[in-house]
């Protein structure tokens, strides 16, 4: 079960960045991202959502780490 979830973090992680640097119209102008773009603009959004994935993506791979007992 453990794996799954940090599976999940890992994918949304990678999802986000790609979204930041390709700038995918669907995903900035979904329902749930409209609130950051609005109020600080694109190309911050962008750099926000880069750095929420690569936070989730860390998060993911702390808790791989922590799982297999190494951290």
């Amino acid at each position: 079960m453990h794996y799954i979830i940090q599976g999940i973090f890992v994918l949304v992680g990678l999802l986000a960045i790609l979204a930041s640097l390709l700038n995918w119209e669907w995903f900035f102008t979904a329902h749930n991202t409209q609130f950051i773009v609005h109020n600080v603009g694109r190309q911050r959004a962008r750099l926000f959502y880069a750095l929420l994935g690569l936070m989730m993506i860390a998060t993911g791979v702390y808790f791989f780490l922590n799982v297999q007992g190494i951290v």
